[in-house]
């Protein structure tokens, strides 16, 4: 259902512009068949961070509780960036993989499929 604005002309600048977050840019990062997290996880990324050192920091901060974390075989983990399939070079930066402000970063962990294989 699309939204109506109660005005015309209803204008502004939105306040999660990259612009105002210092270098930074969110991102979003979802992990398939793993429904214990309900939705995408929000960071805060640098654009030069790689993609390793976003997995030891970000990755692991917001998935380890899971009790599959451990069992990640990261060299076989399959990636898409936007909708888009995404060649895991880990030592690239984020914004030479494409990486932009609000992306949305999902992977699957083939062989993991949630707690009991309940995709949980």
């Amino acid at each position: 259902m699309p939204v109506q604005a109660i005005q015309d002309n209803y204008q502004f600048e939105p306040r999660d512009l990259q612009q105002n977050y210092g270098g930074s840019m969110l991102l979003f990062i979802g992990w398939d068949q793993h429904t214990l997290f309900c939705s995408a996880h929000a960071f805060l990324v640098s654009p030069q961070q790689t993609l390793q050192g976003l997995i030891d920091q970000q990755i692991q901060a917001g998935f380890h509780q899971h009790p599959d974390f451990a069992q990640i075989d990261w060299s076989k983990a399959q990636f898409s960036l936007n909708r888009q399939s995404l060649n895991a070079d880990f030592s690239k930066t984020l914004s030479d993989l494409g990486f932009d402000h609000k992306s949305l970063l999902r992977f699957v962990t083939p062989g993991l499929t949630g707690w009991q294989g309940g995709h949980v």
